[in-house]
């Protein structure tokens, strides 16, 4: 029996290893949950285990019956009993007054032959079942381990803002993204060249969010200067060419450094957000409405707007959060809005009818940092507390599918096949599908990848230039990466 309590004691150790592991370790939840499958076998085997022994007991006991003789041994010393336990053919022969040992030591082992034959004939096929069943489920654990094959690499990286990065957008349909960033400025970029190709300057503060319009060449930003704005995104497509190393042109060179690195600027609005009826403080996200003549927006003064394009004019306030504003989203097709707030809920606004209705959704513990729409009417939702949830629309109740991560979450963005892109505080970027599957995480080297917080992700309806995803940071870099997703995918 001290063998059983001790593969007992083993067992329970293996939670207690894994509740050791620091909170901030790599998939400490997903192995915590492995090992509790691998515990439950052993559990499984130590309770075939006992019932073999009893087994054995049974066998000995018949064999004492008939044997007496075998079973009690007088000498000068004493009566010495033999057990038909583990433990006591383990037990070395004990030493008696007229020196009897060796004829004990013969007993015992006579008598553990004759065991071992009995339990290895009793037992042989349970053991070898017990074999196969523990082989099975250690395949099945090993093979959840394995990842759908995802190739993934950096193949554009946009270099020039001076400041962190707080968002990226692609515009469908053309090869240009866009970017938002803490100094001051939203630029647009050409996937092929890597360069700016204008700067926008409008803003008296961080520029937060930027949205492109899906027909016209319009770009829509937020502002920490409380104020949101709508501009001409027209931009040069002509690449200054690089100069001839010609005696002739020497003494040019210097200009045509300055040539190709001079970027459009533009500093006026074609439409500015703000006044009366306005935010009071940080717009940290704006956003077109599907009908492409409203925008919403969102501040720390814990409102969100709706605004009319054309006018410039607040429609509707948007009350009820408790915490400032972090992202506000709308749906691609239909009048509908999503806000999140630092109040640990997102609330759904709907604008079909005349009185719009809002519906709150519950389930994080921290501060919600985005929530987005997603195929199949669901909506995906980031939080500080390190999860990210799949609802559905019609259900606010419970979250569909719960996807725990090592690190908090930012501005994430679902692609039209329903891969999840989530970008980390910890310089990470994962992928998972709808239900919750981990699909794969990018490479991040010394060579490759962000070197700081990953602040946001955009896909590109269809691949710019092999780029189907781009990432921005705080480390003032905007990585375009080409991912190629399993066929099932």
């Amino acid at each position: 029996m001290k063998a059983t309590k001790s593969r007992a004691a083993r067992l329970t150790s293996l939670t207690e290893d894994v509740t050791a592991v620091p909170e901030d370790a790599p998939f400490r939840a997903r192995l915590h949950y492995l090992f509790t499958q691998i515990e439950r076998e052993f559990e499984q085997l130590y309770l075939e285990n006992q019932s073999l022994q009893e087994k054995l007991d049974n066998v000995t006991s018949n064999k004492d019956a008939k044997e007496p003789q075998q079973e009690q041994r007088s000498t000068a010393g004493g009566v010495i009993t033999t057990q038909p336990s583990s433990t006591a053919l383990a037990t070395p022969p004990i030493q008696t007054d007229d020196g009897g040992a060796s004829f004990l030591a013969a007993a015992a082992s006579s008598t553990h032959k004759t065991l071992k034959a009995k339990l290895s004939s009793a037992t042989g096929g349970s053991k070898a079942k017990a074999s196969n069943k523990i082989k099975a489920q250690t395949s099945r654990i090993v093979s959840s381990f394995k990842a759908p094959t995802v190739v993934s690499t950096v193949v554009r990286e946009f270099a020039g803002h001076k400041d962190g990065i707080w968002q990226v957008a692609a515009k469908a349909g053309q090869p240009i993204i866009g970017t938002a960033s803490a100094d001051h400025t939203a630029c647009i970029w050409g996937v092929e060249s890597a360069r700016c190709l204008l700067q926008y300057q409008g803003h008296a503060g961080s520029v937060n969010s930027i949205k492109f319009h899906q027909q016209r060449d319009l770009v829509l930003t937020g502002s920490g200067d409380g104020t949101a704005h709508i501009w001409q995104a027209a931009v040069n497509w002509e690449v200054p060419k690089k100069g001839h190393s010609s005696e002739e042109e020497l003494d040019d060179s210097d200009e045509q450094v300055e040539d190709r690195d001079r970027v459009d600027t533009l500093r006026t609005p074609l439409c500015e957000f703000t006044g009366p009826g306005g935010h009071l403080s940080v717009v940290v996200a704006a956003d077109w409405l599907s009908s492409m003549d409203q925008i919403i927006t969102g501040s720390w003064d814990r409102t969100a707007i709706l605004w009319d394009v054309e006018t410039g004019q607040p429609l509707q306030p948007l009350t009820g959060h408790d915490h400032e504003l972090t992202h506000v989203s709308a749906h691609p097709t239909q009048r509908l809005v999503v806000t999140a707030s630092r109040d640990t809920t997102f609330r759904l606004w709907d604008f079909r009818e005349a009185i719009p209705a809002v519906s709150v959704f519950q389930g994080h513990t921290e501060t919600v940092t985005s929530s987005v729409f997603a195929r199949d009417d669901k909506v995906v939702s980031g939080s500080d507390d390190r999860t990210i949830k799949v609802w559905e629309l019609r259900n606010m109740r419970s979250a569909l599918a719960t996807i725990r991560t090592d690190s908090s979450v930012n501005r994430l963005a679902v692609s039209t096949g329903g891969i999840i892109a989530i970008p980390h505080d910890n310089r990470q970027i994962r992928l998972f599908d709808l239900n919750g599957q981990r699909v794969a995480r990018l490479p991040r080297t010394s060579r490759q990848g962000h070197r700081r917080m990953v602040s946001s992700v955009a896909w590109a309806e269809e691949p710019l230039l092999d780029c189907d995803l781009f990432s921005c940071g705080f480390d003032r870099r905007v990585f375009g990466w080409s991912i190629v997703l399993p066929k099932d995918n």
